[in-house]
């Protein structure tokens, strides 16, 4: 059977399955993210502890993501999915009736479990079942599935937050994803490619140890870290000058600036669009420039700027990121599953580590010190992606 190209019967509808399916992912791993500071409010904390209602879920995620992929070359790609999205849509309930921080943490927690068993196993899946010349363009629609989704969850919950309570905010926006979930389990297409593999202990370390060592794929892979770290960081953080004088939003305004997230909507695909004509790395260190600047002018004390410099921001790393992920599984040469879930591994690890220490930063140094930790990162990432003979070849 040949594979799913543009034009073809599937491929709108496994287009829209793989969508729904990072919009419900990312929409319950990122509900969470506009309620840090309600959280530091209720019960007490720090904003740095505050964030590990976030960060422990995308640590969590990463490390049991090794697990996942490669128990998805055994059993499949479509039941590991599957079985995410509907453990996770059940859990996210869960979370909604918390009666303290410490269950809602260990909720969360368990959560990044379940949920690791699909953003590595999509890609994967979007690999053996898309032709090759439309990679790029099916990854660039995939992971704007990820910023409707991070979008949707974020305005939602500010908005119930301040109408209701975060409770009632996450019970919605959970029952939401578990319908999503059922319907992506009746419509998306049976893998058509998928070959079973029985992979023992020894060969997985191998398999990990071969994606690591070869050099294009770790700087992929630490590109993921340091961008996802500076981007999450900026997101779990902004709230608090935003909520605090001389600006005083509320918590359903606040919720309100994740509307910007539909800028990264579409600058995944048309980033991903341009990769694939222009050449990876070109568009790649381009897109970690566009976040640089966009991060400089949040120092601004303007709303207005410091609002576009937050957009900016956003364009810049949803480009970055569809090009690198979809850049991985070009360049894996075996064990492909393994290095998606390696590039995702980093990626979430940057969330977790740089997303909870960054707010030592901002409690310690204010907007400025945090803007410069962010901005350090970036610098390292354009000499990982810029530099000849670091960067991978096009």
């Amino acid at each position: 059977m040949g594979h799913i190209e543009k034009g073809g019967r599937s491929y709108t509808k496994t287009i829209l399955s793989l969508f729904l399916g990072s919009f419900v992912t990312f929409a319950i791993l990122y509900s969470v993210q506009p309620l840090i500071p309600t959280f530091s409010k209720q019960f007490d904390v720090s904003a740095a502890t505050a964030s590990l209602s976030l960060s422990l879920s995308t640590g969590v995620l990463a490390v049991s993501m090794l697990v996942t992929s490669t128990f998805s070359d055994k059993v499949g790609r479509k039941p590991i999915m599957v079985a995410s999205l509907l453990l996770s849509g059940i859990l996210a309930v869960v979370t909604a009736f918390s009666p303290n921080f410490t269950f809602l943490l260990i909720v969360r927690a368990l959560l990044g479990v379940v949920l690791a068993g699909f953003p590595s196993i999509a890609m994967t899946y979007i690999q053996e079942e898309f032709h090759p010349k439309n990679l790029g363009a099916v990854m660039g629609i995939y992971v704007s599935g990820t910023s409707i989704g991070g979008l949707s969850s974020r305005v939602v919950m500010g908005a119930l937050t301040d109408w209701f309570s975060w409770q009632i905010a996450l019970g919605v926006m959970a029952a939401l994803c578990l319908l999503i979930a059922v319907w992506f389990w009746r419509s998306l297409p049976d893998s058509a490619h998928f070959q079973p593999q029985s992979v023992n202990l020894k060969q997985l370390l191998s398999a990990f140890g071969t994606n690591l060592k070869q050099p294009s794929l770790l700087c992929l892979f630490t590109l993921a870290f340091l961008l996802m770290g500076s981007f999450v960081s900026l997101y779990n953080y902004i709230g608090y000058p935003l909520m605090a004088p001389p600006y005083n939003l509320s918590q359903t305004l606040v919720g309100l600036i994740f509307l910007v997230y539909l800028v990264g909507t579409f600058s995944s695909s048309f980033m991903g669009r341009l990769a694939d004509r222009s050449g990876n790395a070109n568009m790649l260190f381009c897109s970690i420039v566009i976040m640089l600047a966009g991060g400089l002018l949040t120092l601004n004390g303007y709303l207005w700027i410091k609002l576009a410099g937050v957009a900016l921001y956003t364009f810049g790393f949803f480009g970055a990121h569809s090009i690198a992920s979809g850049w991985v599984v070009q360049k894996a040469t075996k064990y492909k599953a393994q290095a998606s879930s390696l590039y995702l591994l980093f990626y979430y690890a940057g969330s977790s580590l740089v997303g909870t220490s960054s707010g030592v930063f901002w409690t310690q140094f204010g907007w400025g010190g945090f803007i410069a930790l962010i901005s350090g990162l970036l610098a390292v990432s354009l000499v990982i992606a810029g530099v000849k003979g670091v960067s991978p070849p096009v």
